[in-house]
């Protein structure tokens, strides 16, 4: 879900931001450099909600910890697990829609209103 989530707010914030992207790449930029813009970008606001994430599990154990079984509440290893995951998703979801911005042509893009 939170895979989606990510998917669904980065192609949104590059399909609202095509033209910057067209007026970048007609004045040189590289695909490869959008690409790292816009995952540089997405990881960033990833790190913050998993940061948010981690502070209220972390404040909130007492009241989980009736609902978990065979795992501590601070289990370091699930934690960092799930940290990875959120992570790895992240990365994927982000990098398909920047990828597609790539593939933006900018005369096309720059007549768009």
């Amino acid at each position: 879900i939170s895979g989606i989530g990510i998917y669904g707010v980065i192609s949104y914030d590059v399909s609202q931001r095509s033209r910057e992207f067209a007026v970048r790449m007609a004045m040189g930029a590289r695909g490869g450099d959008v690409v790292r813009m816009v995952m540089r970008q997405a990881l960033a606001l990833t790190a913050v909600g998993i940061a948010i994430g981690l502070v209220a599990a972390l404040s909130l154990t007492g009241v989980i910890e009736n609902m978990l079984f065979g795992v501590s509440s601070r289990d370091p290893v699930t934690i960092a697990g799930v940290v990875g995951l959120l992570a790895g998703i992240a990365l994927l979801a982000s990098y398909l829609p920047a990828r597609r911005a790539t593939r933006l042509d900018p005369s096309v893009a720059l007549r768009q209103e």
